[in-house]
């Protein structure tokens, strides 16, 4: 099924410059030294659209005034369209500040078209703009019923219905014949399809006969698509300087959302992102403060990397103000593919499991979470090595064990980070309680090379019948009447 949702942004000459316009103490944006948009703030004081700067600042001086800026804006809805990316690749710019989004092949991936809208406004809303969305199926149904504000239809007679009650002033080739359209009683676009097509093409001109027919299913709708381009790197002008590093979470997050659309158009995961932020130019120019996150499982999702972000900030102490921030992915790698199995994994999934792992780790420091590295090393303390959980370990080293003909005793489930030195009573070892050997030695003899260690390891038991793991140190080129010195290195469970 084709399904076209459309999203007007109505307010998106105010929300470049004020994000918070919804709250601010007054925002204005001129074009031509005349009110263009305006916040809750600023019409409450006063201002009318259409007033000239001097009004303005007659009746709300505290006003902060904005000069439109046409390319702001066009970067703006760029912004906006690599984040929905992540929805569908076919998303297209249309007039009036609105975007095109063909979703029909979407719906069951987003559980349905209520579901499907409701992230989209959620996303919109993370961005910092405001939307009114329709949908329809036709490109240009959904067009008109966002300019409307008229909601969703999902049927082309549904369709029809509702596009007959929209205003006749509504399609943009229609609106200089505005005034000819009430005189002749044409109020609604139903009216203006019961005029005779020969007369109203004659006076108001093809488009407005084409916009009408593809609104109305009767002929294909061709778009130019919006293309991701080929490496990420995004930008966010701060619209005032930042003392703190969580309050630059906001801003991150919108950036996070547009590397989400462009990864998903791509089919990437990234692997690192890098997030600059930018402190004072010119005469106090600092160098930008790096935030780098290497991530041991590739994704695409943006809540995990915005847990990330949050983590990783608070933790942050800004040496200034933050101006900007800049967002790369320098390293990605192509998505993976599903998984085979038919249930999933008990525990959750490896990708969830290194989630958690890089949420620790952002948490508590790299240095403080670690993985075992085996190493082929016939000494029990240097036969595994701590690394921190991000280091990449070889297959090979993984895989790391002693030849298969080897014969051992069972090893501890815990091993002392330092043998003990065990007292002697009656010319036995003593932990707690004499311990009485319960097995015949292992001699482990290695290290010629560095240190050299000659152990004779045995399974002793005490009274308590708890298990240990001890060694009697062979004592090389001592006198035969030495006493033997004996060590604990490890517990049974």
């Amino acid at each position: 099924m084709r399904l076209w949702i459309a999203l007007h942004l109505p307010q998106l000459p105010l929300e470049v410059f004020s994000p918070n316009w919804s709250s601010d103490n007054g925002s204005v944006v001129l074009e031509q030294e005349r009110v263009l948009a305006l916040s809750p703030a600023a019409r409450a004081a006063g201002v009318l659209p259409g007033m000239r700067r001097g009004g303005v600042l007659m009746l709300h001086p505290e006003a902060r005034l904005h000069e439109r800026t046409l390319e702001r804006e066009a970067q703006a809805l760029h912004d906006v369209a690599m984040a929905l990316l992540q929805y569908t690749p076919l998303v297209a710019q249309a007039e009036e500040s609105t975007l095109l989004m063909d979703i029909g092949a979407s719906l069951s991936l987003f559980g349905g078209i209520r579901a499907l809208c409701r992230r989209i406004r959620a996303n919109l809303r993370a961005l910092g703009f405001s939307c009114a969305l329709g949908c329809a199926p036709t490109a240009r149904g959904a067009w008109l019923l966002a300019r409307a504000s008229a909601g969703r239809v999902l049927g082309m007679a549904s369709l029809s219905r509702r596009l007959d009650h929209l205003p006749s002033a509504l399609p943009p080739p229609g609106r200089a014949f505005g005034a000819w359209f009430d005189g002749i009683g044409c109020f609604t676009l139903g009216d203006m399809r019961r005029l005779p097509r020969p007369g109203l093409q004659r006076r108001c001109g093809r488009p407005l006969l084409d916009l009408l027919d593809a609104a109305y299913g009767k002929t294909p709708e061709l778009f130019d698509w919006i293309e991701a381009p080929t490496t990420f790197s995004a930008k966010l002008e701060l619209f005032d300087r930042v003392e703190n590093a969580e309050a630059l979470l906001f801003g991150a997050h919108r950036l996070l959302l547009q590397m989400t659309g462009w990864l998903c158009a791509h089919q990437f995961a990234v692997e690192r992102i890098v997030l600059q932020l930018e402190h004072e130019r010119g005469k106090v120019a600092r160098a930008p403060t790096i935030i780098e996150i290497a991530l041991a499982e590739p994704t695409w999702r943006d809540e995990h990397l915005v847990r990330l972000l949050k983590e990783r900030l608070s933790k942050v102490e800004l040496v200034a103000h933050v101006i900007g921030l800049t967002l790369e992915a320098p390293q990605v790698q192509p998505m993976a593919p599903p998984s085979d199995s038919l249930f999933p994994e008990p525990g959750g999934s490896d990708e969830d499991q290194q989630r958690m792992l890089e949420l620790l780790v952002a948490r508590l420091g790299p240095e403080n979470v670690l993985q075992a590295a085996p190493q082929a090393d016939y000494r029990p303390e240097l036969a595994n090595l701590w690394v921190p959980v991000q280091k990449k370990i070889r297959n090979a080293q993984m895989q790391a064990q002693m030849p298969p003909d080897v014969l051992s005793l069972p090893r501890p489930a815990w091993l002392l980070a330092k043998p003990i030195a065990l007292l002697m009573r009656n010319h036995r070892p003593f932990y707690g309680s004499p311990l009485r050997m319960a097995s015949n030695p292992e001699r482990i003899e290695a290290g010629w090379w560095n240190q050299s260690q000659t152990r004779d390891y045995f399974i002793a038991e005490g009274l308590d019948h708890a298990h240990y793991w001890v060694y009697r140190e062979r004592m090389v080129g001592a006198a035969g009447e030495a006493e033997p010195r004996w060590f604990l290195h490890g517990m049974f469970g």
